[in-house]
């Protein structure tokens, strides 16, 4: 047999393992395509392995991102991929499910005057996750702002935002973006939200807004949303200046409700305009759903809704983004009718209890502190105090080469020389996980113990 017929026989008609094909010998460029078309099976097996290199998901306590759904709502979502969430003529049923879902959003916040049979009653849009959201909240209030300086014959020119240096990036984009000077309330060591004496110096009459946040981003606690609306009521009565409040509920609104449903927070406040949150964080849906929510029509100027008939209909559309698939939206719909208040009461309620068991094993540990014990949200961040002879940078990696993500970063502007830990209980998130994680602490204590010398008679976890 030939050199060249046997080259040809192995290659077309014997069945070869599955890493020793064309990929194995000749791999896809990275930065420019492909001159050949590839086998599905091998394109899938390429990209397949290369993710393989990606952390676990489940354990990334870093993120507040949904990372595990019922095979059930798996199932939904990947047979509608293909439908796009602006085609609403096309998709009516698709449609009807979004106007739903901000119904009941809308409900779970106290939106007054909602009909019990009419969607359209309820003011609000779906959106890619909370930064889409806080765009179209910030907008609408520089627009209303804007509205008000006109009829009474003022400038315009320099709109201004009240908020935490504790306020998710997005807020910094929207103020860039959208030409908004931010007035950032600064943090300090043992204070990191924001208070009504703050607000109350902050604003004035180009003051559009007063952002307050239901868990924060960097220790998940909860800011005075009543006290602070108590504020600029007083100062408003007094002839100070009438300023609004949007609501920042990314992380918790879907969790404050069941666990504190007392609480004032939401539009039984008359001052909250609007809040947006996360359906992809404790709404329990895979990346990215979100949503904003209005006090009423009135809040939403009718100049930021654009209306298209290209698509089949006539359909007012007023997000930013135009396309995108209706599958995070149908998830978030199974999540509500599979879940109820009940379900969602039950989960907060147990992810509440592992963050605290988390928390409670953590603070019995030596030089470590609790900034946060995952009561507000099921939120658990720490900080190193004493000398252990390692900081939480590096016990971050240390923890990363076992398997855990568990983010350390500083604390926002004055008080930037704290620096902590923090872990993000989710639903997947065991509580025989939470013992896992914390025994994983303590060995990466002992070992960074060890890598630094002449401290071994100090005993830093036990």
């Amino acid at each position: 047999m030939s050199k060249h017929h046997h080259h040809r026989h192995h290659g077309r008609d014997v069945l070869v393992p599955a890493y020793t094909g064309r990929m194995a010998i000749e791999p896809f460029p990275a930065l420019r395509l492909p001159e050949r078309a590839a086998n599905p099976e091998a394109a899938y097996r390429f990209i397949h392995d290369e993710l393989m290199l990606d952390g676990s998901s489940r354990l990334n306590l870093a993120t507040f991102v949904t990372t595990w759904m019922d095979p059930e709502a798996d199932k939904l979502m990947a047979e509608t991929f293909d439908k796009n969430m602006i085609d609403k003529d096309e998709y009516p049923a698709t449609a009807a499910i979004e106007s739903r879902c901000v119904s009941m959003v809308a409900d779970l916040f106290h939106a007054p005057d909602l009909s019990p049979t009419d969607p359209a009653s309820a003011t609000g849009v779906s959106t890619i996750g909370s930064s889409e959201a806080v765009m179209l909240g910030g907008l609408a209030l520089k627009w209303r702002w804007r509205a008000r300086r006109e009829e009474a014959g003022k400038d315009t020119a320099r709109p201004n935002l009240v908020l935490g240096s504790n306020v998710q990036v997005v807020w910094e984009k929207f103020c860039r973006y959208f030409d908004v000077e931010p007035k950032y309330l600064p943090m300090e060591r043992g204070r990191y939200v924001i208070t009504p004496e703050q607000v109350r110096d902050a604003v004035d009459e180009n003051t559009i807004g007063v952002v307050a946040i239901v868990g924060t981003t960097y220790t998940g606690e909860l800011e005075p949303v009543a006290e602070i609306a108590d504020t600029l009521d007083e100062l408003a009565a007094s002839g100070g200046p009438d300023v609004p409040i949007h609501v920042d509920a990314a992380s918790g609104g879907f969790v404050v409700p069941f666990l504190y449903p007392d609480l004032l927070w939401d539009f039984r406040v008359p001052r909250v305009v609007s809040i947006n949150v996360s359906g992809h964080k404790y709404g329990l849906t895979y990346p990215g759903i979100g949503f904003v929510v209005w006090r009423g029509r009135e809040h939403l100027p009718e100049g930021l809704v654009f209306r298209v008939n290209y698509l089949g209909g006539d359909m007012p559309t007023f997000t930013l983004n135009f396309s995108r698939p209706g599958n995070q939206v149908v998830g978030q719909y199974y999540n509500f009718l599979r879940l109820g208040r009940a379900g969602y009461r039950a989960i907060m309620e147990t992810l509440r209890d592992t963050a605290v068991q988390v928390s409670e094993r953590i603070a019995e540990l030596e030089h470590f502190a609790l900034v946060t014990d995952g009561c507000d949200i099921p939120v658990v961040t720490f900080e190193l105090v004493g000398d252990p002879g390692f900081t939480v940078f590096d016990l971050s990696h240390e923890l990363r080469a076992r398997g855990w993500q568990v983010p350390a970063y500083t604390m926002p502007a004055d008080a930037e020389d704290v620096a902590v830990l923090r872990i993000v209980v989710r639903e997947g998130f065991s509580a025989h996980l939470g013992t896992l994680v914390c025994d994983d602490i303590e060995a990466a204590c002992a070992d960074l113990r060890g890598k630094n010398g002449g401290h071994s008679e100090h005993h830093f976890c036990h």
